[in-house]
């Protein structure tokens, strides 16, 4: 292998993330979803991802995000859009990559498909599996949609249709536009070395005995491996998520206040060690939440040395309880105030 860095000749493309979930039925969070892609768009964002959740509107409220990403397709025209992810021990790996060859006829070419072992473990059994197996099923599974992206047949003698590539022959193939999600470094030297894309998590339990390690510190390494295991002339891809609500500063105090108890509830969670003796803005940063004005979380955020080595950043508001009015002046500051400040790329090309 060789050595590869990630130089670019901009920083890194700027991104927007949704786990959809407001407080608001199902079809409210989705068109919510939809408002909030378009201002990407209309701002310059490079890409819009979207989760998977299965079962439970407080952890995510999309089951099935090809069939909501359709949707958006027929509604931007630029914008990138992408699942961040698809836990793929759960899926038909068959009729996974159908549906993303139809959608990325649709989209004309703009699918990014990110992919996962993990999820909820109460939700595999109801898709026949469990999550002791979801390793192994997530490598046969990614097996098969290597063959079929490819434009191979299985064992079956079955090819894919709509032809692998049949959209845009100026796009890089479907087979090129995987991505793997880790927090490892293992998961990460497998997402390198198959050529894919690697995505980094918010935030991510912090090792045993060190729970004042920075994301950074935990994420270098990571980084490291998978840029190690490339093969000779693939082009690394990494995307790093971050949590980051940018306010005006009228707005500040209510987000605060209502971000306070919300994010003591899954703190502990996120980043693996008890979190009650800290106070809130002490509990800001160890939870990697950037909440403030666009002064503030681009003094935090310039400190944070993975955003110098990857080549793509995706913004979401969640664990904040964001309304959609946050969410779209978040977008909208981070696209316009932010990312010029932190060298991150922006389009040239504006929606209107």
């Amino acid at each position: 292998m060789t050595e590869t860095t990630t130089e670019q000749t901009s920083g890194p493309r700027l991104g927007f993330f949704t786990r959809l979930l407001e407080d608001a039925p199902a079809g409210q969070r989705y068109r919510f979803a939809l408002e909030q892609i378009e201002a990407a768009e209309r701002f310059g964002m490079h890409s819009a991802w979207v989760a998977q959740h299965h079962f439970s509107a407080a952890e995510g409220g999309l089951p099935s995000p090809l069939v909501f990403l359709s949707h958006a397709a027929a509604r931007t025209r630029r914008i990138t859009l992408g699942t961040a992810i698809i836990t793929l021990p759960m899926e038909n790996a068959v009729r996974v990559a159908e549906d993303v060859a139809v959608l990325d006829v649709l989209a004309e070419g703009r699918l990014e498909i990110g992919l996962g072992s993990g999820g909820n473990p109460k939700s595999f059994p109801a898709f026949g599996t469990s999550f002791d197996e979801r390793r192994e099923v997530f490598a046969d599974n990614l097996a098969t949609l290597r063959t079929l992206f490819s434009g191979d047949s299985l064992p079956t003698e079955h090819l894919l249709y709509p032809e692998p590539d049949a959209a845009d022959a100026g796009r890089p193939g479907l087979g090129q536009r995987l991505w793997q999600a880790t927090f490892s470094s293992g998961g990460a030297g497998a997402a390198g070395a198959a050529g894919d894309g690697l995505m980094l998590s918010r935030t991510q339990p912090r090792p045993q005995g060190r729970p004042e390690a920075a994301l950074d510190e935990v994420q270098l390494p990571v980084i490291d491996t998978y840029l190690s295991q490339l093969p000779d002339g693939a082009a690394p891809r990494i995307l790093a998520s971050r949590t980051a609500v940018v306010a005006d500063a009228a707005d500040l105090p209510r987000l605060r206040e209502i971000t306070e108890p919300a994010l003591r509830t899954e703190a502990d969670r996120l980043v693996g060690y008890d979190t009650s003796s800290l106070s809130f803005d002490e509990l800001l940063v160890a939870t990697d939440t950037y909440l403030g004005t666009s002064e503030q979380v681009i003094e935090r955020m310039s400190a944070d040395r993975v955003l110098d080595r990857v080549t793509d950043v995706s913004f979401q508001v969640h664990s904040v309880p964001a309304t959609n009015e946050a969410a779209l002046r978040s977008i909208e500051l981070l696209a316009t105030e932010v990312a010029p400040a932190l060298g991150l790329d922006v389009a040239e090309e504006r929606v209107r």
